[in-house]
């Protein structure tokens, strides 16, 4: 790493000095930031959580991945059109630009909301539940949100105004930002961590929607829950910071106004789905039969396995058993030697004397004759 491109982010009021680089490392001449490397990080967490607890939940895991062929370039483009909408002036007359995202320029909601508009077509494409689809997907959407926020540390971005607060962080980034842009500013002050406020936020989110998940009965009603827990969190985080989108010269902050209305809208959806008593739509059984066939796969493996192991160990008990009677007839074989030696032994003496008859027959003939 090239060392000048260090800078020391200071926390005066806890005493705390870090020297940081926005890039992590250099391949040649490209540039490897750590916003991009936690936000990749951000991402293998969420799917392997997913992944994780799918079967928990009786939600198809292959769904999984089709949902992040879909959600993660809707996500970079929605993110970057939301941006460069808010700040058309800037791109207006280099168009070019517009696509160099190298330089900055991402909004969390513009990505929020293309990705559920990507869902949603492919959801009315391939005939399955939307709402099912988002309400178990959207519980890791805050743990990522938390991860990446990181990155606005590393690149010192995305910080609140001027604050007395013993956490409050400067460099030298932050005072030339608010030398620039915030004249009203006293560009020596401590600013708001606003990085650091959402992270925390998001990790509770996390973990109350993992709660609401768990429990909720009803359809929409996690996804809705998403949107009034980090749209009060956003709306109050929003009018801290100095770097807000507004909406045309009107004065309202893009992304708190949003906020407002995700608000309003999870409030009113989750009385509205508790009223007309809004059920879960399950998911088609098509979806499952790629994984029912590859558990079925599995026991027929296994079945085969065992049925080899049957078929070694008959055989090799046949094998046993050949070699037994063989054995045995050796050894049978071997004790009838002997008693066939025996019996041949006796024929050969009766032979001999029935030889030795005649010859005594003759001497006594011959001894009467005399």
């Amino acid at each position: 790493m090239n060392l000048l491109n260090y800078e020391e982010v200071q926390f005066p009021g806890l005493g705390l000095k870090f020297d940081i680089d926005p890039v992590a490392f250099r391949i040649g001449n490209f540039e490897v930031y750590w916003y991009g490397i936690l936000i990749a990080a951000a991402l293998v967490l969420c799917i392997a959580l997913a992944i994780k607890q799918a079967k928990k939940y009786n939600f198809p895991d292959t769904l999984i991945y089709d949902t992040m062929l879909v959600t993660i370039p809707c996500a970079i483009i929605g993110a970057r059109a939301y941006y460069v909408i808010f700040n058309w002036n800037i791109y207006k007359d280099n168009l070019q630009s517009i696509f160099d995202t190298r330089a900055g320029g991402l909004a969390v909601y513009g990505g929020v909301i293309l990705s559920l508009l990507g869902l949603l077509l492919m959801c009315r494409i391939r005939k399955i539940p939307f709402t099912s689809l988002v309400d178990y997907c959207i519980v890791y959407l805050p743990l990522g949100q938390a991860i990446g926020r990181w990155g606005n540390f590393f690149n010192q971005e995305a910080f609140g105004t001027t604050t007395t607060a013993p956490w409050g962080m400067w460099s030298r980034s932050v005072q030339s930002y608010l030398a620039r842009f915030c004249p009203e500013l006293v560009a020596l002050s401590p600013v708001h961590p606003t990085f650091l406020y959402e992270s925390i936020a998001d990790l509770i989110i996390f973990v109350i929607l993992l709660q609401v998940r768990k429990k909720s009965t009803h359809s929409f009603e996690t996804a809705s829950a998403y949107f009034v827990l980090y749209g009060a969190v956003r709306f109050f985080i929003e009018g801290l910071r100095t770097d807000s989108l507004y909406i045309a010269d009107t004065g309202i902050r893009a992304s708190q106004a949003l906020s407002l209305l995700l608000l309003l809208f999870g409030l009113f959806y989750i009385a509205f789905a508790h009223i007309k008593n809004f059920e879960k739509k399950p998911f088609p059984a098509k979806l499952y039969v790629v994984e029912e066939s590859k558990s079925e796969k599995t026991d027929d493996e296994e079945d085969n396995e065992e049925e080899a192991e049957e078929s070694d160990g008959d055989a090799a008990s046949e094998d046993e058993d050949e070699s037994e009677e063989e054995a045995s007839e050796d050894k049978k074989s071997e004790e009838k030697k002997p008693e066939d030696e025996s019996d041949e032994k006796s024929e050969d003496e009766e032979e001999s004397e029935d030889e030795d008859e005649p010859e005594e027959k003759d001497s006594k003939d011959k001894k009467a004759k005399d």
